[in-house]
């Protein structure tokens, strides 16, 4: 699988995710894929069962992409997941085999104000 092909999965995958299409979303997982959150310590081991626990989360999502980076069989996304009108900034990180994920682990972090001894030296970004 080429990168532009790969970016194009990438890109149906994020769409889907936003639209809360769990069908078309859970494409791009091979069907023994894992999935990490490395801050709550959980591992979810297949594409039906990460695909049933994003189905039971019950908050309103938003998934806005901010960059993917990537070659070959492993890519990165940033993007923002904001639940319930509340942004929380994310990485992806997708490795990828035979053109699906077969491992992906996903980073969150809260928003913050920058800190008083640097707020002269930094651009606020929207």
């Amino acid at each position: 699988m080429d990168d532009r092909t790969v970016r194009a999965a990438l890109e149906r995958h994020w769409d889907a995710s936003d639209a809360s299409d769990f069908e078309v979303e859970h494409e791009i997982y091979h069907a023994d894929a894992v999935l990490d959150y490395p801050q709550s310590g959980e591992r979810i081991r297949g594409r039906r069962n990460i695909q049933e626990s994003r189905t039971v989360q019950p908050n309103k999502k938003h998934f806005k992409v901010r960059r993917m980076i990537g070659n070959g069989d492993l890519w990165v996304t940033e993007f923002v997941l904001t639940y319930d009108g509340r942004p929380s900034y994310t990485v992806s990180i997708m490795e990828f085999r035979d053109g699906l994920v077969v491992h992906e682990t996903q980073y969150f972090a809260d928003p913050f104000e920058p800190g008083p001894s640097r707020a002269h030296l930094v651009e606020r970004q929207a």
